[in-house]
């Protein structure tokens, strides 16, 4: 899980600050306000770290995807190319990793580890380089050790240096080298360098670390794929539900196997819970998925509206549905220690759906499969006050901890986009609420509130 973040010189954002990233986390905010960026950052260094070219710094287009970034100096803050992008990001690990000198010296172990870079233009020309990068393995966010690259500040090197702290580095003998040359992609230790010590293998492993952290990322965008009469799949597990949600069905159907258990509910299979959570928001009765024949790799999905109703295909019932399927689905899908990105996934619902998709990532978060904890994690881009106010009630009752649930505020200023943290406390209040939050909203009520005054007292007189 990804839990602490910063951003500067992306886009609208001159700097964020370090900022708290919870098992729950929503961005608010008016249009244009920077939101989506923080998002498109994460799924740029997805990307990149999934590119086979392991000599581009980032992957900013990729076919097949949403995240077209276009080029550096669309990327960059006020689109200045000789602009610097730094950022940093700090999660915990399913596995602990170990740093250990092969010789019997240093030894450490960490739960969770942090990673830092800064990427420029080489004299204002060329392709985006990483000027400096760093690893940090931390126990309980304390940090233990510290291994990175920086570009050689001398005239004489042209290369990088690899450095440590908190570990002592010790060089081969007897064997000359070369200054090494850059990181691989925004993150990775060239062989140049872990082959020039004889004890730095562990950097490898916080290398991969990263990899496998930005490879559980997911992201689902805001409008899905339309529904079909009949879904062909031929017994693979897709590896989330797509961008568009277009494999929600071949993941709901690779996942009968599987069963989940709630602590306020009973285990059950995967199925079993889409269908109650889709029935507690009032979308439909029940839910099941058929094969066609035992020949045919082909599956119809029926949904009874109310008990007693008839069963009816997906493009048959109301769009809500369609659109709704692939945020439950993949909020219970994806693997273990997975970070799921999800744009407006209230778009299309009705306000009683909206609200009910809090509760489908309260009971999420919680949600345990072998045995384990899932440790699932959820960012979320949102306009939706229903999601909101479901949230601080669940704080209220208990049912959700608020330390597992971080609100934000993005706005835009003169200098670029802010990021405002939204408290939310032990009894579900929000005391800071910002100028511009849901501003429409309590517009309505209060004008409306004034104008039926008014046309009473025209009407008294």
């Amino acid at each position: 899980m990804i839990t602490k973040m910063r951003v500067a010189g992306f886009k609208a954002w001159k700097d964020t600050g370090e900022f708290r990233l919870a098992p729950i986390t929503v961005f608010f905010g008016k249009n244009s306000s920077g939101k989506t960026s923080l998002l498109q950052f994460l799924l740029m260094l997805k990307q990149t770290a999934e590119s086979a070219d392991r000599h581009q710094t980032f992957q900013t287009r990729v076919s097949g995807t949403p995240i077209d970034l276009g080029s550096w100096t669309d990327i960059v803050h006020r689109h200045e190319q000789d602009a610097q992008l730094e950022f940093r990001l700090e999660w915990t690990l399913p596995k602990d990793v170990s740093a250990k000198d092969p010789d019997g010296g240093t030894s450490l172990t960490g739960n969770g580890c942090g990673f830092e870079a800064s990427v420029g233009l080489v004299n204002g020309a060329g392709r985006p380089q990483v000027g400096a990068m760093q690893y940090d393995l931390l126990y309980d966010s304390r940090k233990l050790l510290s291994v990175g690259m920086q570009r050689s500040s001398s005239t004489q090197k042209r290369g990088y240096e690899l450095w440590a702290t908190g570990y002592d580095l010790r060089r081969r003998v007897g064997r000359p080298f070369s200054t090494p040359p850059g990181p691989l992609r925004f993150y990775g230790f060239p062989e140049e360098a872990s082959a020039k010590y004889q004890n730095a293998g562990f950097a490898l492993d916080l290398v991969l670390a990263l990899e496998q952290q930005l490879r559980r990322v997911h992201c689902l965008g805001p409008l899905r794929a339309h529904p079909e009469r009949e879904y062909r799949w031929s017994a693979e597990a897709p590896p989330d539900v797509g961008w568009e949600g277009e494999s929600a069905v071949a993941a709901l159907l690779a996942a009968a196997g599987r069963k989940l258990n709630h602590p306020r509910k009973p285990r059950r299979p995967f199925q079993e819970h889409i269908a109650s959570w889709l029935s507690d928001v009032g979308l439909l009765h029940s839910f099941q998925t058929h094969r066609v024949a035992a020949d045919q790799d082909l599956y119809l999905v029926r949904v009874q509206l109310t008990n007693g109703s008839p069963e009816v295909s997906l493009p048959d019932v109301g769009f809500g549905v369609s659109q709704v399927l692939p945020v439950a689905v993949q909020a219970l899908y994806c693997e273990p220690h997975s970070t799921v990105i999800l744009e407006q996934p209230e778009i299309h619902l009705h306000p009683t759906v909206q609200a009910g998709l809090a509760d489908l990532f309260v009971g999420a978060i919680g949600m345990r499969e072998d045995s384990a904890d899932r440790s699932v994690q959820f960012i979320i881009e949102s306009h939706s006050p229903h999601f909101l106010y479901r949230v601080q009630r669940r704080v209220a009752e208990e049912i959700l901890d608020p330390a597992n649930v971080a609100i934000y505020y993005c706005e835009m200023t003169a200098d670029g986009a802010r990021l405002r943290p939204i408290p939310v406390d032990l009894f579900g209040n929000i005391t800071e609420w910002p100028e511009g939050f849901f501003d429409a909203q309590v517009d309505d009520i209060v004008e409306t509130a004034k104008a039926g005054l008014r046309r009473k007292r025209e009407a008294r007189e």
